[in-house]
Protein backbone atom coordinates (compact mmCIF):
# COMPACT_ATOMS: atom_id res chain seq x y z
CA UNK A 1 0.00 0.00 0.00
CA UNK A 2 1.03 3.61 -0.62
CA UNK A 3 0.40 6.51 1.74
CA UNK A 4 -1.30 9.42 -0.01
CA UNK A 5 -0.52 12.39 2.19
CA UNK A 6 -2.66 15.42 1.45
CA UNK A 7 -5.46 16.34 -0.95
CA UNK A 8 -3.17 16.79 -3.95
CA UNK A 9 -1.81 13.26 -3.56
CA UNK A 10 -5.31 11.80 -3.24
CA UNK A 11 -6.53 13.89 -6.18
CA UNK A 12 -3.72 12.88 -8.53
CA UNK A 13 -3.90 9.23 -7.54
CA UNK A 14 -7.61 9.16 -8.36
CA UNK A 15 -7.16 11.02 -11.63
CA UNK A 16 -4.54 8.58 -12.86
CA UNK A 17 -6.35 5.39 -12.02
CA UNK A 18 -5.06 4.42 -8.59
CA UNK A 19 -7.00 1.90 -6.54
CA UNK A 20 -7.56 4.10 -3.48
CA UNK A 21 -8.95 1.91 -0.71
CA UNK A 22 -9.57 4.42 2.08
CA UNK A 23 -9.12 8.10 2.95
CA UNK A 24 -9.60 9.90 6.26
CA UNK A 25 -9.74 13.50 7.37
CA UNK A 26 -10.22 15.39 10.60
CA UNK A 27 -12.28 18.01 8.72
CA UNK A 28 -14.18 16.49 5.82
CA UNK A 29 -16.10 19.69 5.16
CA UNK A 30 -12.90 21.65 4.53
CA UNK A 31 -11.58 18.89 2.31
CA UNK A 32 -14.70 18.95 0.16
CA UNK A 33 -14.60 22.73 -0.08
CA UNK A 34 -10.99 22.60 -1.23
CA UNK A 35 -11.77 19.77 -3.63
CA UNK A 36 -14.53 21.89 -5.13
CA UNK A 37 -11.97 24.62 -5.81
CA UNK A 38 -9.09 22.46 -7.04
CA UNK A 39 -10.67 19.25 -8.32
CA UNK A 40 -14.34 19.72 -9.02
CA UNK A 41 -14.20 16.70 -11.34
CA UNK A 42 -13.50 14.53 -8.28
CA UNK A 43 -15.57 16.16 -5.55
CA UNK A 44 -18.24 13.46 -5.50
CA UNK A 45 -15.69 10.64 -5.48
CA UNK A 46 -13.72 12.28 -2.70
CA UNK A 47 -16.91 12.84 -0.74
CA UNK A 48 -17.79 9.15 -0.99
CA UNK A 49 -14.26 8.07 -0.12
CA UNK A 50 -13.28 10.26 2.83
CA UNK A 51 -14.23 9.22 6.35
CA UNK A 52 -14.09 11.84 9.08
CA UNK A 53 -12.09 10.91 12.19
CA UNK A 54 -11.04 12.83 15.31
CA UNK A 55 -7.99 15.04 14.90
CA UNK A 56 -5.98 12.96 17.39
CA UNK A 57 -6.68 9.81 15.36
CA UNK A 58 -5.29 11.43 12.22
CA UNK A 59 -2.22 12.57 14.16
CA UNK A 60 -1.66 9.02 15.42
CA UNK A 61 -1.86 7.49 11.95
CA UNK A 62 0.38 9.73 9.82
CA UNK A 63 3.98 10.89 10.43
CA UNK A 64 2.92 14.54 10.25
CA UNK A 65 -0.48 15.89 9.36
CA UNK A 66 -0.66 17.53 5.94
CA UNK A 67 -2.08 21.08 5.96
CA UNK A 68 -5.11 19.82 4.02
CA UNK A 69 -5.80 17.34 6.85
CA UNK A 70 -6.49 14.32 4.66
CA UNK A 71 -4.63 11.09 4.01
CA UNK A 72 -5.37 7.93 2.06
CA UNK A 73 -4.08 4.47 1.21
CA UNK A 74 -3.80 3.20 -2.36
CA UNK A 75 -2.53 0.01 -3.93
CA UNK A 76 0.99 0.28 -5.34
CA UNK A 77 1.07 -0.35 -9.12
CA UNK A 78 2.24 -3.74 -10.34
CA UNK A 79 6.05 -3.52 -10.79
CA UNK A 80 5.96 -5.87 -13.77
CA UNK A 81 3.53 -3.60 -15.59
CA UNK A 82 5.76 -0.60 -14.83
CA UNK A 83 8.77 -2.46 -16.19
CA UNK A 84 6.87 -3.29 -19.37
CA UNK A 85 5.99 0.39 -19.83
CA UNK A 86 9.61 1.40 -19.24
CA UNK A 87 10.93 -1.16 -21.74
CA UNK A 88 8.37 -0.84 -24.49
CA UNK A 89 9.52 0.09 -27.97
CA UNK A 90 9.21 2.52 -29.47
CA UNK A 91 8.98 4.81 -26.44
CA UNK A 92 7.21 8.13 -27.00
CA UNK A 93 9.22 9.93 -24.32
CA UNK A 94 12.48 9.51 -22.37
CA UNK A 95 13.03 7.67 -19.11
CA UNK A 96 14.69 9.67 -16.33
CA UNK A 97 17.39 7.71 -14.49
CA UNK A 98 18.57 8.92 -11.08
CA UNK A 99 21.78 7.20 -10.04
CA UNK A 100 21.95 6.66 -6.29
CA UNK A 101 19.91 9.74 -5.25
CA UNK A 102 20.04 10.69 -1.57
CA UNK A 103 17.35 13.33 -1.07
CA UNK A 104 13.75 12.08 -0.83
CA UNK A 105 12.28 15.47 -1.65
CA UNK A 106 14.39 15.81 -4.79
CA UNK A 107 13.25 12.42 -6.04
CA UNK A 108 9.62 13.41 -5.46
CA UNK A 109 10.15 16.65 -7.35
CA UNK A 110 11.64 14.69 -10.25
CA UNK A 111 8.63 12.34 -10.35
CA UNK A 112 6.37 15.39 -10.47
CA UNK A 113 8.39 16.83 -13.35
CA UNK A 114 8.35 13.54 -15.23
CA UNK A 115 4.58 13.32 -14.88
CA UNK A 116 4.13 16.89 -16.03
CA UNK A 117 6.36 16.51 -19.09
CA UNK A 118 4.88 13.13 -20.00
CA UNK A 119 8.14 11.22 -19.53
CA UNK A 120 7.81 7.46 -19.74
CA UNK A 121 9.01 7.03 -16.19
CA UNK A 122 11.59 7.52 -13.45
CA UNK A 123 14.11 4.86 -12.49
CA UNK A 124 16.34 5.11 -9.43
CA UNK A 125 19.39 3.03 -8.60
CA UNK A 126 20.84 2.51 -5.13
CA UNK A 127 19.10 1.82 -1.85
CA UNK A 128 16.52 4.62 -1.78
CA UNK A 129 12.90 3.55 -2.19
CA UNK A 130 11.30 5.84 -4.81
CA UNK A 131 7.91 4.96 -3.26
CA UNK A 132 8.90 6.18 0.20
CA UNK A 133 6.04 8.23 1.74
CA UNK A 134 8.17 11.38 1.69
CA UNK A 135 8.83 10.91 -2.02
CA UNK A 136 5.14 10.37 -2.75
CA UNK A 137 4.31 13.46 -0.70
CA UNK A 138 6.85 15.60 -2.60
CA UNK A 139 5.51 14.25 -5.89
CA UNK A 140 1.92 15.08 -4.90
CA UNK A 141 0.81 11.54 -5.72
CA UNK A 142 1.94 11.74 -9.35
CA UNK A 143 3.69 8.38 -9.16
CA UNK A 144 0.45 7.08 -10.65
CA UNK A 145 0.87 9.28 -13.74
CA UNK A 146 4.16 7.67 -14.81
CA UNK A 147 6.20 4.50 -14.17
CA UNK A 148 8.41 4.70 -11.06
CA UNK A 149 10.72 1.83 -10.13
CA UNK A 150 14.08 1.06 -8.53
CA UNK A 151 16.53 -1.01 -10.63
CA UNK A 152 20.17 -1.99 -10.67
CA UNK A 153 22.37 -0.21 -13.20
CA UNK A 154 22.73 -3.43 -15.22
CA UNK A 155 18.93 -3.76 -15.44
CA UNK A 156 18.10 -0.37 -16.94
CA UNK A 157 15.56 -0.31 -19.79
CA UNK A 158 16.94 -0.45 -23.34
CA UNK A 159 17.81 2.76 -25.13
CA UNK A 160 20.66 5.20 -25.65
CA UNK A 161 22.00 6.69 -22.43
CA UNK A 162 22.45 10.46 -22.39
CA UNK A 163 24.29 11.15 -19.13
CA UNK A 164 24.52 14.62 -17.65
CA UNK A 165 28.13 15.53 -16.94
CA UNK A 166 30.07 18.83 -16.90
CA UNK A 167 32.55 17.40 -19.43
CA UNK A 168 29.84 16.61 -21.97
CA UNK A 169 28.69 18.51 -25.03
CA UNK A 170 26.45 21.51 -24.44
CA UNK A 171 22.91 20.10 -24.31
CA UNK A 172 21.73 22.94 -26.53
CA UNK A 173 23.72 21.42 -29.40
CA UNK A 174 22.25 17.93 -28.89
CA UNK A 175 18.92 16.47 -30.02
CA UNK A 176 17.61 14.12 -27.33
CA UNK A 177 15.78 11.14 -28.88
CA UNK A 178 12.42 10.02 -27.57
CA UNK A 179 13.79 6.66 -26.44
CA UNK A 180 16.68 8.18 -24.49
CA UNK A 181 17.57 7.34 -20.93
CA UNK A 182 18.36 10.73 -19.37
CA UNK A 183 20.78 9.82 -16.59
CA UNK A 184 21.65 12.06 -13.67
CA UNK A 185 24.28 11.36 -11.02
CA UNK A 186 24.01 11.84 -7.30
CA UNK A 187 23.70 15.36 -5.93
CA UNK A 188 27.23 15.30 -4.54
CA UNK A 189 29.35 13.02 -6.73
CA UNK A 190 27.78 13.09 -10.18
CA UNK A 191 27.65 10.01 -12.38
CA UNK A 192 29.67 6.92 -11.49
CA UNK A 193 32.47 5.50 -13.66
CA UNK A 194 30.16 2.57 -14.46
CA UNK A 195 27.43 4.86 -15.77
CA UNK A 196 29.98 6.99 -17.64
CA UNK A 197 31.26 3.86 -19.40
CA UNK A 198 27.73 2.88 -20.41
CA UNK A 199 26.76 6.34 -21.68
CA UNK A 200 26.03 6.78 -25.36
CA UNK A 201 26.76 10.48 -25.00
CA UNK A 202 27.72 12.89 -22.24
CA UNK A 203 25.81 16.18 -22.24
CA UNK A 204 26.25 19.25 -20.07
CA UNK A 205 23.84 21.94 -18.93
CA UNK A 206 24.90 25.54 -19.51
CA UNK A 207 26.25 26.99 -16.27
CA UNK A 208 28.14 30.11 -15.29
CA UNK A 209 31.80 29.54 -14.33
CA UNK A 210 32.49 29.08 -10.60
CA UNK A 211 28.94 27.84 -9.94
CA UNK A 212 29.34 24.32 -8.61
CA UNK A 213 26.12 22.60 -9.69
CA UNK A 214 22.36 22.75 -10.04
CA UNK A 215 19.80 21.12 -7.80
CA UNK A 216 18.92 17.65 -9.12
CA UNK A 217 15.29 18.48 -9.87
CA UNK A 218 16.36 21.69 -11.63
CA UNK A 219 18.75 19.72 -13.83
CA UNK A 220 16.04 17.24 -14.75
CA UNK A 221 13.63 20.07 -15.55
CA UNK A 222 16.15 21.73 -17.87
CA UNK A 223 16.87 18.47 -19.70
CA UNK A 224 13.20 17.57 -20.11
CA UNK A 225 12.39 21.09 -21.26
CA UNK A 226 15.15 20.83 -23.87
CA UNK A 227 13.77 17.48 -25.06
CA UNK A 228 10.22 18.83 -25.14
CA UNK A 229 11.32 21.93 -27.04
CA UNK A 230 11.93 19.82 -30.14
CA UNK A 231 8.36 18.49 -30.10
CA UNK A 232 5.04 20.17 -30.87
CA UNK A 233 3.02 21.24 -27.88
CA UNK A 234 0.56 18.56 -26.70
Amino acid sequence: MVLLDGLHAVKHALRFGADVRVAISSDKGSVLTLAGELADDLTDRIGDLVIEVPAETLRDLVPRVHPTRVAGLAVRPDPQRNLENLSRAPRPAPVVVLENPRNLGNVGAVVRLAAGFGATGVVTTGDMDPWHPNVVRAAAGLHYATAVESLQLDDLPPGPVYALDPEGDDIRSVVLPDDALLAFGSERHGISPELRKRATKLVALPMRPQVSSYNLATSVAMALFHWGGTHPAP
